[in-house]
């Protein structure tokens, strides 16, 4: 089965009324009330503006088909839940609202509001049934779940200003300045073609977010290499390279001092070296997954070697800078060399068999589309990849700011991590097409020899070293336990080499966890009895078995992986006295130019 193409589809229901009409309580008073209800509980599941009329029509468009008997259950128990809903407001019992958005006193307060918001959820909740009880493969049902929740989400009453009474009260309040600012938001928002998340004035890269100190050594037309300046009187001998997500950019790891992953690495005796991408332009749009991997991480390998003196490094990499630093070790194994001491990996796939919600973004006709128009040349814009990933949490990531920064005028507070949400970076066309297709598509990645990436097969399982591997229990993105699948990939022959950390939270929040907020929890391996340690008790085969035999602890995850560094990081030796060296000078201070250049 093929996605209809999300937005012709999703324009079928911009008009709000379409969905509003037969949840709204007329204004004409208590009769039309009641004929209002009356109709809509006779007409119900007979087409039209009603929520099976809806799911008719979108069951059409995907093809899919439910049981009758599926449906006269959910029929059922709609109308039931409706009567109950209708027969409250007749007797002036107030509805039951249980969800955050319509958590504010306003809601409450007035019958037609909280009638319109309980009525929503009602049909919202049918509407979700439905997703869920369409008999169609999991793929397919994913795919409809997700556009179903689109629309749900979208049709919220609290996303239009007459049927949201906070937004209409906050009018009132200010004698209709809020309307004003609130446009005003809307029209800045729109000649930026996004919607502002946080107050982005309030930051800026090298000056409160990127500032931990050092210096540029490096730096080819693909990235930057920075070299951060050494706080302790000694350092471990074996440096750390870091290879952050090519989407989106590197300063994720370094914002602030007091969230900072890499301060915080340099404070335990690290000397650290982190690829920083240029955000590509159209001169890049020629540019290979081959060249991400070999001009991107292998000479990122080379160049912290040469300058350190090792002959192996500490590599990590996060989501997408893992999946490339894992391809560049394997490549390098393939031609026989062993540049890495260990392996971090953060909420990285290897094994692309479970992508979670972005699977509904990846089909054949879908990924063949990008590649007419984008794997001979051209670049994905990141905009296009910000509202992607808006789209997996749209409550949170769009309709909330609606609310605040449109209907009620609000200008969205400052947050550092939202700041850098918004500061997009393209992507080749050509690496991404072929990353769309060998890995999420055709799962390629996994399977000894199936890819051949700069000359040579690539094989997870010829890495040779210890790993870390860490997942995120709320991850979105990368499913805690696809993240998990890699300690089956990474040495097969000795899987007590491979460490699993699990923490708290979601892609991003999980993984920026400072250590000294003590915040959230984390889970090692300790065998299912308390007893052992994380790397010396039996490995776990499926995720499943290791959770079992998991242990929660309280606050961060971060001091387990730099007990893990420390083990891989050499003897004790005196700091470099200055950045670079065997050649490298320094070229700038960090966090560099090609952080600082936007996408849009």
């Amino acid at each position: 089965m093929n996605t209809p193409d999300a937005a012709s589809w999703m324009s079928q229901f911009s008009d709000p009324t379409a969905w509003q009409a037969w949840m709204k309580l007329p204004e004409a008073g208590m009769a039309a009330m009641n004929g209002a209800m009356n109709g809509a509980l006779n007409g119900a599941f007979n087409g039209g503006g009603t929520p099976a009329g809806l799911a008719t029509r979108l069951m059409g468009d995907f093809g899919a088909s439910l049981a009758p008997a599926k449906l006269d259950a959910l029929r059922n128990d709609y109308l039931q839940k409706a009567a109950r809903l209708w027969q409250d407001v007749m007797t002036g019992k107030t509805p039951s609202l249980q969800d955050k958005r319509f958590s504010a006193p306003e809601w409450s307060a007035n019958p037609m509001s909280a009638f319109s918001a309980a009525s929503y959820l009602l049909n919202a909740e049918f509407l979700m049934a439905l997703a869920e009880a369409v008999e169609v493969p999991a793929r397919e049902k994913q795919k409809i779940r997700f556009a179903v929740q689109q629309l749900v989400d979208a049709l919220s009453p609290a996303n239009f200003l007459a049927t949201n009474p906070e937004a209409q009260q906050k009018v009132i309040e200010t004698n209709g300045e809020s309307l004003t600012k609130g446009l005003q938001n809307m029209l800045a928002d729109m000649q930026k073609g996004r919607i502002s998340q946080s107050d982005e004035s309030a930051f800026e890269v090298g000056r409160n977010v990127g500032v931990t100190p050092g210096s540029v050594v490096f730096e080819n037309a693909l990235f930057q290499l920075i070299q951060y300046t050494p706080t302790t009187p000694t350092v471990h001998a074996v440096p750390l390279l870091m290879v952050p997500p090519c989407i989106n950019k590197f300063y994720i790891l370094d914002l602030q001092p007091e969230n900072s992953l890499v301060r915080y690495l340099v404070e335990q005796g690290n000397t650290v070296f982190m690829v920083s991408w240029r955000n590509p332009d159209q001169t890049m749009g020629n540019i290979t997954w081959d060249d991400y991997v070999e001009q991107g991480a292998i000479e990122a390998l080379n160049v912290t070697r040469a300058i350190s003196g090792q002959d192996q490094v500490n590599v990590f990499g996060f989501c997408v800078g893992g999946t490339i630093a894992a391809t560049a070790l394997a490549v390098e194994a393939a031609r026989g060399r062993k540049p890495a001491a260990s392996l971090s990996l953060f909420t990285t796939l290897l094994d692309f068999a479970d992508t979670g919600v972005l699977d509904v973004f990846v089909d054949e006709t879908q990924v063949a589309l990008r590649e007419q128009t984008l794997a001979r040349g051209g670049l994905m814009p990141g905009r296009d990849l910000a509202t992607t990933f808006s789209s997996l949490r749209p409550n949170d990531l769009v309709w909330n700011y609606v609310q605040q920064n449109y209907l009620k005028g609000k200008t969205p507070p400052a947050f550092d991590l939202l700041y850098w949400n918004a500061d997009s970076t393209n992507l080749p066309g050509p690496m991404y097409c072929w990353y769309l297709r060998n890995t999420y598509l055709e799962n390629k990645l996994k399977v000894p020899g199936a890819l051949t990436v700069s000359g040579v097969q690539v094989d997870l399982g010829l890495i040779d070293c210890p790993v870390f591997i860490y997942g995120s229990r709320e991850d979105h993105i990368v499913p805690w336990e696809a993240a998990f699948a890699s300690m089956g990939l990474l040495n097969p022959a000795k899987p007590k080499a491979n460490r699993f950390v699990l923490g708290a939270s979601g892609h991003i929040a999980g993984v920026i966890n400072p250590a000294s907020k003590n915040k959230r929890s984390h889970w090692v391996f300790e065998g299912g009895q308390g007893k052992g340690s994380g790397k010396d008790a039996s490995r776990p085969r499926t995720a499943d078995e290791w959770l079992a035999g998991a242990v929660e602890k309280k606050g961060s995850w971060w001091p387990e992986w730099a007990s893990f560094l420390a083990e891989n990081g050499g003897a004790e030796v005196d700091p470099p006295a200055a950045p670079g060296g065997a050649g490298y000078a320094a070229i700038e201070a960090a966090p560099g130019r090609y952080v600082k250049a936007r996408g849009d």
